[in-house]
């Protein structure tokens, strides 16, 4: 059998960490944490400069940030209090 991809395909393959994104943009106010893929600001915008580690050291960083945007804000009778 022989190999019969085309030259240009090992052009595009690129061995990278990729993005956590989910496409749920939403900054969190209090955290200021994207709601879908619990990256702050500056990580995302640096994202594609960042170095295959570091991307790896914020992947591995996210899952303990999960439970800051899932605790519970008191819904109404929170938001009463507060005025």
């Amino acid at each position: 059998m022989t190999d019969e991809r085309d030259e240009s395909d090992e052009i595009w393959t690129r061995d990278e960490v990729e993005s956590p994104c989910i496409k749920i943009c939403v900054i969190h106010p209090e955290t200021r944490l994207c709601t879908g893929c619990l990256r702050s600001i500056d990580e995302i915008s640096q994202w594609s400069r960042m170095t295959p580690d570091a991307r790896r050291a914020v992947l591995a960083d996210l899952p303990a940030r999960a439970p800051l945007l899932r605790k519970r804000r008191g819904g109404r009778s929170a938001r009463l209090k507060r005025k």
